[in-house]
């Protein structure tokens, strides 16, 4: 986690009762807020910590050098915010349901987070960082995986004639989420 010395703190601030007002938010930290809302702001540098942003809207939401550390994102369609400068590290996350689709992930990390039923449908998720990541019924198609270290993560299915997975590193225990597609039986 960031020195939050220079960062301006939000702590224990529900915005569904007053929704946060701003066009732009940079080097600010929120500790156990509930954010349903993140539409048309600019958030810049900022960490959200222990918050819910359970199905918050992000339309137009720029999320730039922001780290989500143990929050709760279910259902947040990530593929409305803005593409430019997308930059987030999610630790210790639950994003399950969220949306990724036609995002382009490049400086992304995933540490330690819950992803069941997320949707990466054609997500430039090749330059992702991964580790300890449980991706259970999530969708890979039209993906580009290549290069990503899957080692450490579990519960993927992904089809490797639907997705890019050139240099995209398994375990050879989890090559069975890579043939399911092939209707086979692995022993």
């Amino acid at each position: 986690m960031r020195n939050s010395r220079n960062f301006d703190l939000i702590e224990n601030k529900d915005f569904s009762i007053e929704p946060l007002r701003k066009t732009s938010c940079e080097q600010v930290r929120f500790v156990q807020c509930n954010i349903p809302d993140l539409a048309d702001i600019d958030f810049i540098d900022c960490v959200f910590q222990d918050c819910n942003l359970s199905n918050a809207s992000v339309k137009n939401c720029k999320i730039s050098d922001i780290e989500f550390i143990g929050c709760k994102l279910t259902g947040v369609n990530f593929s409305e915010s803005k593409d430019f400068a997308f930059a987030a590290v999610f630790e210790n996350c639950i994003l399950d349901y969220a949306i990724f689709e036609r995002k382009k992930l490049n400086k992304t990390i995933f540490s330690n987070c819950k992803i069941h039923n997320a949707d990466f449908t054609q997500t430039d998720f090749s330059k992702c960082k991964l580790h300890n990541c449980d991706f259970w019924d999530s969708v890979f198609d039209g993906t580009n995986l290549s290069g990503v270290d899957f080692s450490t993560s579990k519960n993927f299915t992904i089809d490797p004639t639907a997705n890019n997975i050139r240099k995209a590193k398994f375990l050879s225990s989890d090559l069975a989420g890579l043939l399911t597609r092939f209707d086979i039986i692995i022993k």
